[in-house]
């Protein structure tokens, strides 16, 4: 996961939620990959704030149920063997392969399409990608429907490793998981703190309350007396996902008799949310209490991630004919 900072309530429901449930089934590696941060870096005040970021990333992988003895948690540039893997790796994908990548003809879009802002990390990024995955031999990588091509690429890129010098990695295999929808406060869009319609999972109540309060309803009505339609409605459709089942047949039923405004409907939405978020602040805040813990779980992370590249890359370099120090 790129380090961003806080995280909200669709990175939890999208990806950390399954993180924490793979850790009874999987033996698990996690990883803040600031290297790839560094793509979209444009001066030394985006550097700046990396630290931090992951800081407030790795609090909240903590709070939500990431258990660092059962799995490895560690940040990517502790492990600078992922940049060897990342450059011999780059000498047998072909430089097509990358252009098609779908998210990066987006980016290209995104900046314009001028060529002066296209860095090679960016055209690289699946690369890297692979490298993050393969260096430590894993066989499964979890992700949503969307993603699945990018695990393809790896996978084809593994697999043009090993028809060149040798099996050698084992093709990563995408292990597919359910997550919600979460639209943000605009009722409009993906929720996302870019668009700034996101409520992050470590806000105060009060912070969280105040934010709910502005999402966007019903856009027909527009008075108290006027009956809702819950199913065209954002804030039911997150009742449905954070409220008790009798909540939500309450609010459906006064929403569409107008016996509810929508304020009374957000405020206890707020509430139900903030029940929900009650038990990770409250481990969030027991981390935050213990300076330092944050980075020995890192530091012990890391060097328990080496050591398994260290031997991925001695057999890498036997496999291509390379010489050791």
């Amino acid at each position: 996961m790129r380090p961003t900072g806080l995280l909200h309530l669709g990175n939890y429901l999208g990806a950390l939620q399954n993180w924490v449930e793979l850790q009874d089934d999987y033996d698990c590696i996690y990883c803040a990959v600031d290297i790839h941060a560094l793509t979209t870096v444009e001066s030394q005040a985006d550097t700046n704030q990396i630290q931090s970021n992951i800081e407030d990333m790795i609090l909240d992988w903590l709070a939500a149920g990431i258990d660092p003895e059962r799995s490895i948690v560690f940040v990517q540039s502790q492990v600078p063997e992922v940049m060897t893997l990342h450059t011999l790796l780059s000498m047998v994908t072909p430089l097509g392969w990358l252009t098609r990548v779908p998210t990066f003809k987006e980016k290209v879009r995104q900046m314009d399409e001028t060529e002066e802002t296209v860095n090679y990390g960016l055209v690289g990024y699946p690369v890297l990608q692979t490298a993050d995955i393969i260096l430590y031999k894993a066989d499964t990588v979890p992700v949503g429907r969307d993603q699945v091509p990018h695990i393809e690429l790896s996978r084809e890129i593994a697999r043009r490793f090993n028809n060149f010098f040798g099996d050698t990695f084992p093709e990563p295999q995408a292990k597919l998981t359910e997550s919600p929808l979460l639209v943000g406060l605009d009722g409009q869009a993906k929720m996302s703190k870019s668009l700034d319609n996101h409520l992050d999972l470590a806000a105060t109540p009060e912070d969280t309350s105040k934010r709910v309060l502005t999402a966007f309803t019903d856009p027909q009505r527009t008075t108290r007396n006027i009956p809702g339609r819950p199913e065209v409605c954002n804030v039911y459709s997150m009742h449905q996902m954070f409220s008790s089942s009798t909540a939500v047949s309450a609010v459906y039923s006064e929403c569409t008799t107008a016996a509810r405004g929508c304020v009374d409907c957000k405020r206890q939405l707020a509430g139900s949310i903030n029940d929900f978020l009650e038990p990770m602040r409250d481990r969030r805040k027991e981390y935050e209490s213990r300076p330092g813990y944050v980075r020995e779980i890192l530091d012990e992370g890391g060097k328990r991630a080496r050591a398994i590249a260290a031997k991925t890359i001695e057999e890498v370099y036997e496999k291509m004919g390379l010489a050791r120090g």
